[in-house]
């Protein structure tokens, strides 16, 4: 089986534990305003692949990615879960940890075809990484252009069928920072019994020239960089959330 493909990053080491081999997909209904590669966006973009050359490609430098493995990122890559799923099967063959990087916009819990190919693909992940934009739905919408409530169906979902998160939250100045918010961001992860990691990371604009050379607006003009000394006390709040809600759920 093929899959779209945008890139391929041979020694990738923010995608995931350990140094990674990461597949960037071609394809994303999302329109977030600080996206950093908004020319993965289109689906007709980038290059027909093999299952088997990216396992090939992978395989040309095994040994660096002992402590890795692969990600699989976009892009969205639930875009193209057929391909994740055989992917992810032929990894798994071969021993190798499979990450899923997603913003898990495409999960629907209605669409019950949809979530029998997601049963296939859960067994053959060891982790995802799940990108929260926003936990209210008005901002999230303002955000993306998508709704958030399919998102947080699918963190849950995850939660109940024990597959490890690792949940990823950009802090965009006037945007995302709001405490209130990441209070209850934080309240919402704290109820998902998978949580593994939590990443806070600052908003930046190095991927502004790309929108400059695609002829693109960049939605985000004036907004600076977020100040990276702020983001510990960001997180902070985010922990209380977590924090507070497993309380909660002890009582």
């Amino acid at each position: 089986m093929s899959g779209r493909i945008h890139s391929l990053e041979s020694f990738g080491t923010v995608d995931g534990p350990g140094v990674r081999f990461v597949v960037f997909v071609q394809g994303c209904p999302m329109r977030c305003a600080y996206c950093h590669n908004p020319d993965t966006w289109p689906m007709t973009g980038g290059k027909e692949m093999e299952v088997s050359e990216i396992i090939a490609d992978y395989e040309r430098n095994a040994s660096f990615y002992k402590d890795g493995g692969i990600t699989v990122t976009g892009g969205e890559p639930m875009m193209q879960i057929d391909f994740v799923i055989e992917l992810f099967a032929e990894a798994k063959k071969r021993g190798i940890h499979t990450c899923l990087d997603t913003s898990g916009i495409a999960f629907n819990p209605d669409n019950a075809e949809y979530v029998a190919k997601v049963d296939k693909l859960l067994p053959l992940t060891d982790l995802v990484m799940l990108d929260i934009k926003h936990i209210d739905p008005i901002k999230h919408q303002e955000l993306t252009a998508q709704p958030n409530d399919n998102i947080l169906a699918f963190a849950q979902y995850l939660a109940d069928h024990d597959v490890d998160i690792w949940i990823r939250h950009v802090v965009v100045p006037t945007l995302t920072d709001d405490d209130e918010y990441l209070y209850k961001l934080g309240y919402f992860i704290g109820g998902l019994k998978t949580l593994k990691a939590l990443d806070v990371l600052p908003y930046h604009t190095m991927g502004k020239s790309k929108y400059e050379n695609l002829g693109m607006t960049y939605k985000l003009e004036g907004i600076e960089p977020m100040d990276k000394s702020k983001i510990p006390a960001k997180k902070a709040v985010i922990l209380d959330g977590i924090k507070k809600r497993r309380a909660d759920d002890a009582k």
